[in-house]
């Protein structure tokens, strides 16, 4: 019986540890603004841990992931323009031997959509890479859907 508690007590313990190692500084939601009856602002905003970063869309060739969006071909809507984004931070990066474009604490992107009908969902899925000081965490790529009224 007391080998049976312990080895339930060993991978119940083994599972917490590794749970608590995935980490997720960055964590996204999303909004929209009505700015005529045919158009709206969709928002992607990345709220991001204290000391990590999330890389601009116009990083160069040869350094970090730099974040994109990819929304999905709808018959209900069209993109008006590319998805824009503030002024990054500029700054050297030894690791990548190079200036990099980058945002802390939190981002908004923005993206303008012509309705072609009332309602709609706008569907799509964004990749970002987030560093720290120390480390860089793998790229991920998140769904996302927002629905339009």
């Amino acid at each position: 019986m007391k080998k049976k508690f312990l080895i339930i007590t060993i991978i119940g313990l083994m599972s917490l540890s590794l749970k608590a190692q995935i980490l997720t500084p960055v964590k996204w939601s999303y909004g929209f603004k009505s700015i005529s009856k045919v158009e709206v602002v969709v928002f992607l905003k990345a709220t991001i841990d204290q000391g990590w970063h999330v890389y601009s869309q116009t990083v160069k060739d040869g350094g970090p992931v730099k974040t994109s969006f990819t929304f999905t071909p709808s018959a209900a809507y069209t993109l008006v323009g590319k998805t824009i984004e503030p002024q990054p931070i500029i700054k050297f990066e030894k690791v990548f031997g190079m200036d990099v474009r980058y945002f802390e604490r939190e981002v908004v992107f923005q993206q303008k959509i012509k309705l072609k009908t009332g309602r709609v969902t706008v569907k799509g899925q964004l990749e970002y890479m987030t560093c720290n000081d120390r480390k860089c965490l793998p790229p991920d790529d998140v769904e996302f859907h927002i629905d339009v009224k």
